[in-house]
């Protein structure tokens, strides 16, 4: 009786040895596209609060860079720009007095020509009128160039400062960090009240709604492989085996050597095809967790 026991519990144990083998097909980790979020202005931290594991959504605010020299500066722009129109001429102004006078010279010159007409102004008087009323328009229109030349040039002189306004306002809005997605904390960097540096790391994030499993085959199996095929992934579940489907993303188009820590079906192989396998996380699925493919 002991003897069956011991045979059948053997028979048992060579089978599941002799199926996981049979239906693994590769193996490697999971992995996440990580996002490092650096500060893009400098400043001091006046808020930021997050913490490891914090689930964000797009365009979530996660913090403030202070933001008062960048307001004073734009104050200061702006009163530039202030006092730069301030010296812009009122054109109307300006050319009231000209346009009455050559309002008035046309009126005579008119009435000149009806008196000549009827012999009663000689064409000298008209021909006087006629100069006065051209001397006059050449007068106005001087004067419009000028003034628009003038107009031109301060509304040139302050292109650049409402371009300085305009790159203070796309730092203000840089100080305010948003979420670039929806995803995870991983780990953060900085903390509240501390000096915030241009280009310094922040916080990391990643969307671990679907994370990818890097895992290598040999060259005998790419042939049973394509893009966007679905495969089978299994990964330890306690005592069980947890199965997800997954679809292959992307395929390497060279070998490398076999990582050490990788185990495919065929040991004998030193070289290996890497793929990514995009894989629908439930919440159990983390980076760095091992498991096996099967096609």
């Amino acid at each position: 009786m002991l003897f069956r026991l011991f045979a059948l519990s053997l028979l048992i144990t060579l089978a599941s040895c002799s199926t996981n083998n049979d239906s693994v097909d590769g193996s490697g980790t999971f992995e996440a596209v990580e996002t490092m979020i650096s500060a893009e202005v400098s400043g001091r931290l006046v808020q930021f609060s997050i913490v490891d594991g914090q689930q964000v959504k797009r365009d979530e605010l996660l913090g403030v860079i202070d933001t008062t020299q960048l307001v004073l500066k734009r104050q200061q722009l702006q009163a530039q720009v202030q006092a730069v129109l301030a010296r812009k001429p009122h054109v109307a102004t300006q050319i009231a007095a000209l346009q009455e006078q050559l309002r008035g010279a046309k009126r005579e010159h008119e009435r000149l020509t009806k008196l000549v007409k009827a012999d009663a102004a000689t064409q000298k008087q008209l021909d006087d009128a006629t100069t006065a009323m051209d001397v006059l328009t050449k007068q106005l229109d001087a004067q419009l160039s000028s003034l628009d030349v003038t107009t031109s040039s301060l509304d040139s002189e302050t292109r650049p400062l409402v371009m300085q306004i305009a790159q203070i306002d796309d730092q203000l809005e840089r100080s305010r960090l948003l979420a670039p997605f929806n995803g995870t904390v991983l780990t953060t960097y900085a903390d509240p009240y501390e000096l915030a540096v241009a280009g310094k790391a922040l916080y990391k994030i990643a969307d671990l709604s679907t994370l990818i499993m890097r895992a290598y085959i040999t060259n005998d199996q790419l042939t049973q492989i394509k893009l966007g095929q679905n495969v089978k992934v299994i990964v330890d579940h306690g005592d069980t085996q947890k199965s997800y489907t997954g679809n292959v993303s992307w395929i390497s188009d060279k070998a490398e050597f076999t990582p050490k820590t990788i185990q495919t079906k065929d040991e004998r192989a030193n070289l290996v095809y890497a793929v990514k396998i995009r894989v629908p996380n439930d919440g159990y699925l983390k980076i760095g967790m091992y498991g096996e493919i099967t096609f």
